[in-house]
């Protein structure tokens, strides 16, 4: 076996800071996203997720011989806004080819896709890192293409498998056919230390542009969102970006396939990273080839030797016509496009009044479009942000569930928001809605209604209480008589243990001092 035959799949991969002191990465990204129309690329076939296995398949989809494709028009649509979303050149005429490969997921044995002829090209785009700095990504372009059927490997004993391990393997061509935008990077160099975070900056950017445009629910769980990690190695020499070193040859690629989250496409090129530099100080040479991302072990194996363009046979697909949006198309879909993400969370940021601290926990917890949503219906921004990031953040952690997975709207916290302020409700009974909301009994006014959940307004008996609790409490009631106002905080429990909860915590401690004679 000679060095470039050899995976060094069992080669220990060097420690980050090691490998970053004597190579500097270099990274393409290859962005896949399901686009959300109702119809397949082709053909009118549902795009329904969850579907049971080959319902929503045809001809044209199964490649039977002599079905004829028709292009998706919202298809066309949603890349032209996507490319216009990411600074991009929309071509004035692009074509599909035929991307050939023999492989199960796809029964005519070729991909229906764009070659040298995307339908956009040359853009950018700027994300923004952990500490505030930016770092552009330059785009080579967006092209159309289907998506393939989904593989199901089994083990022997039942269960999923890898294919390695497998007995069987079940095909479902739902997803074949499925519209498809692959956004393509150019070369990222000079990130040094940091291209595995510009990686996930860049996926997690891209995906709230997705969502902007409502082109995909850039659901990466569900794979309607994924990225193709793409990076190699090259001995450094100065600083990542200095002319020296961007005059370095690149080095030998792999492609880690399918990473569906952004901590695990940090991950990956963390990993790659680790393992590329081991085999390059072993002296050995880093294999051409795909990978395969394991989330349990946090670490890449080999899956097979990558192919060039050329290995596809690439050709014009005869059956499909060119596209050529006109200028006048192109205006009326930029027209349609959103306030960029960036420049939105800027914007709510000052309207909100957040800091930069808070605004870095809001978008790491992913409340930000919950927390714009409950401002909207209504509810203070502070009060939104303490809500989402405070008891609902406690309660999906311990249910172990995302925020959006709650089983609540921003439209409730609003309305619990709006029962604090008009004084109806204390912390401690929205609270106890919350809980009826949660738990499905209805609105927080509905709970708090079924629950006998209200404030005590009547004056007369929160002074009975409070006359009663100091009338039991002599030493404590001279304390705070003597000065010592904290004192008073054990009095304010009882009082509020006499009234289950239902009165007003600071109303109460005015009335204890006000009653002891003590200025508050």
């Amino acid at each position: 076996m000679t060095a470039t035959d050899r995976t060094y799949d069992d080669i220990e991969p060097l420690d980050l800071d090691e490998a970053l002191a004597a190579y500097d990465p270099v990274m393409g990204l290859e962005v896949h996203v399901e686009l959300s129309t109702a119809s397949k690329m082709f053909c009118g076939c549902s795009t329904e997720f969850g579907a049971p296995p080959n319902t929503h398949v045809c001809p044209v989809c199964l490649g039977l011989p002599g079905a004829l494709p028709v292009v998706n028009s919202a298809a066309v649509d949603s890349a032209i806004r996507i490319g216009l979303a990411l600074d991009c050149e929309v071509a004035p005429y692009s074509r599909f080819a035929r991307k050939n490969y023999f492989y199960p997921d796809m029964t005519k044995n070729f991909q229906t896709s764009q070659y040298d002829e995307p339908i956009v090209h040359d853009g950018h785009l700027d994300v923004e890192l952990e500490d505030g700095t930016t770092f552009r990504v330059e785009i080579e372009r967006a092209h159309m293409e289907e998506d393939a059927g989904k593989l199901t490997h089994v083990a022997s004993g039942g269960g999923s498998s890898r294919i390695s391990g497998a007995a069987h393997s079940l095909i479902d061509y739902n997803r074949a056919g499925i519209p498809l935008i692959e956004i393509v990077t150019k070369p990222i160099v000079g990130a040094g230390e940091r291209a595995p975070e510009v990686a996930r900056a860049y996926v997690a950017a891209l995906r709230e542009i997705m969502r902007a445009l409502d082109v995909s629910d850039a659901r990466m769980e569900q794979g309607s969102l994924r990225c193709d990690v793409n990076l190699s190695l090259r001995a450094r020499q100065g600083e990542p970006t200095s002319a020296e070193q961007l005059a370095v040859p690149l080095g030998t690629r792999t492609e880690t396939k399918n990473v569906n989250s952004l901590r695990s496409v940090e991950a990956a090129a963390t990993y790659e990273i680790r393992r590329q530099a081991a085999i390059l100080d072993a002296g050995g040479a880093v294999l051409q080839e795909t990978r395969h991302w394991h989330e349990d072990s946090g670490e890449t194996t080999s899956g097979r030797p990558k192919s060039d363009a050329d290995d596809y046979r690439y050709f014009p697909e005869p059956d499909l016509v060119p596209v050529a949006p006109s200028s006048e198309r192109i205006e009326e879909l930029r027209a349609t496009l959103p306030e960029p993400p960036s420049a939105r969370r800027r914007r709510l940021q000052g309207e909100w009044g957040y800091s930069d601290l808070e605004m870095r926990d809001v978008l790491g917890s992913g409340a930000l479009e919950l927390i714009a949503a409950t401002v909207e219906a209504g509810a203070t921004p502070a009060a939104a942000k303490k809500w989402w990031l405070g008891e609902l953040a406690r309660r999906a952690r311990s249910d172990g569930l995302e925020l959006t997975e709650l089983d609540v709207e921003p439209a409730h916290i609003a309305e619990l928001d709006e029962l604090v302020r008009s004084g109806r409700l204390t912390d401690a009974m929205a609270r106890q809605a919350l809980d009826g909301v949660l738990a499905g009994e209805g609105t927080p006014t509905q709970v708090a209604d079924a629950r006998g959940l209200a404030v005590v307004s009547d004056d007369g008996a929160l002074q009975q209480a409070v006359d009663a609790v100091i009338a039991r409490n002599d030493a404590i009631a001279e304390k705070v008589r003597g000065g010592k106002v904290q004192a008073a905080g054990a009095l304010i429990g009882q009082v509020m243990k006499e009234m289950k909860g239902q009165a007003d915590a600071a109303k109460v401690r005015q009335l204890i001092l006000a009653t002891l004679g003590v200025d508050g």
